[in-house]
């Protein structure tokens, strides 16, 4: 039953039962909240025993023996760059082990190029009229923010199924010399769960932009969070780009936050040589030494990439199955309809919808009234403004599985509601 081939007359019935559904629901005071993808208490839970690593002071010296307790080695310790570049597949000078927030890692690289350039300047992108960034879309909300706060002007890239539309991106990279980056969440992109082909990850790698200190911000964010057994897999594109001779070209960040804990993980940042030193000079100026407790604390509990593997499938046995919930709800509930489309993540942390035109924000509003708060409609968009209304970005991972169903429930039933209201405008 396609719902925008019913009459009037059904669809104005059909409309009058998921009011009445809309109120029983509001009548429950629900406060669910799935605006953000939090890990729930139950992933944190396995990741507890890392606290027990250190037993003494002698424990909290690394294996080169500095004492991870005091002042040094800015880029992190040696055993953290050998456990990460493992995971990234970079070399150990290549990266550099920050805090607990790839997102700040983000950030003050954004900054420092505002301020200092990048290797390769003739001068800081701040001292440019105009910088732009390329940011494909639906997308991450924060990477956007970033832009604003600093005043870079964003140009949308719409996504296709196997990654960002590289025509566009190819044609105005090597156009317009304001272009000086482009952010990318290369594998279970956010919110969409694409993952970059490798076609797509080879034209990224061989770019060649008019402006030479442009960069591709990287943002792997989801290299390990798989739902299924048969996970989808990204070229490494920095060894793409040295095929090209184009490495410097290329930022990679990753972080912990949604493998170990939020707020607490560690952040890191891959880069070319000639980028490192670059940015360990300015990095001096800035920081002293992270955190190397908790870079040693990250490294004695996982031990190499297998342990990480090892410790993201018991994240796989907590989330699929919420993934699943939502999924199976979506296609009973919506299916036949024709009034919502969605994606089938193989990983990540979000499942992406599509309502029709217009609804987008109506199903959001109507779902805060009734308590559950969602992710803001344009919320994937440069600017928050999605032009045709219609994108919301689920996440099903914090609530317990109950919460969830309860939430999804009624978003099926808003999700109708707006759909209807607006059919019978039309």
């Amino acid at each position: 039953m396609l719902l925008s081939e019913i009459s009037k007359k059904e669809l104005a019935d059909f409309k009058a039962v998921c009011e009445k559904d809309y109120a029983d629901f509001k009548a429950k005071g629900l406060k669910l909240d799935m605006s953000r993808g939090k890990p729930g208490a139950d992933q944190l839970d396995i990741a507890m025993p890392m606290f027990d690593v250190f037993t003494n002071a002698e424990s909290m010296i690394s294996e080169d023996g500095t004492d991870c307790r005091n002042y040094g080695m800015l880029t992190g310790i040696k055993e953290a760059k050998v456990l990460f570049g493992n995971l990234l597949g970079v070399n150990i000078d290549e990266i550099i082990i920050g805090g607990n927030s790839s997102l700040a890692l983000m950030y003050d690289a954004v900054s420092r190029a505002i301020t200092h350039g990048v290797y390769g300047s003739e001068k800081p992108w701040g001292k440019y009229d105009k910088i732009r960034f390329l940011c494909p879309a639906p997308g991450y909300d924060r990477h956007f923010a970033i832009c604003e706060h600093f005043g870079i002007e964003m140009i949308t890239i719409p996504m296709h199924s196997d990654g960002p539309d590289m025509d566009m991106i190819e044609k105005l990279v090597c156009e317009d010399e304001t272009i000086k980056g482009i952010w990318c969440v290369p594998l279970y992109s956010n919110p969409d769960g694409i993952a970059y082909s490798d076609e797509v990850v080879k034209r990224f790698a061989n770019l060649s932009p008019k402006a030479k200190d442009f960069r591709i911000f990287w943002d792997n964010a989801y290299c390990v969070h798989h739902l299924t057994d048969t996970p989808d897999r990204i070229l490494n594109i920095l060894e793409e780009a040295k095929k090209n001779g184009k490495e410097d070209m290329v930022f990679i960040f990753a972080s912990t936050s949604k493998i170990s804990f939020p707020g607490a993980g560690v952040a890191i940042m891959a880069a070319s040589v000639n980028n490192i030193k670059q940015i360990t000079k300015l990095l001096g100026i800035q920081c002293i030494s992270y955190d190397k407790l908790n870079q040693l604390r990250h490294v004695r509990f996982f031990k190499d990439v297998d342990g990480i593997n090892a410790h993201m499938e018991k994240h796989k046995q907590i989330l699929a199955p919420k993934f699943n919930l939502v999924l199976d709800m979506l296609e009973k509930e919506l299916g036949r309809l024709g009034i919502l489309e969605w994606n089938k993540p193989n990983g990540g942390y979000f499942i992406s919808v599509n309502t029709l035109n217009g609804c987008a924000k109506r199903v959001v509003s109507l779902c805060k009234e009734a308590g559950v708060v969602l992710t803001g409609a344009g919320a994937t968009f440069p600017y928050g403004k999605d032009p045709d209304d219609r994108n919301i970005r689920l996440a099903p991972t914090y609530p317990p599985l109950n919460e969830l169903d309860t939430a999804m429930r009624l978003f099926c039933i808003c999700v109708k509601l707006a759909s209807a209201e607006k059919l019978l405008a039309e």
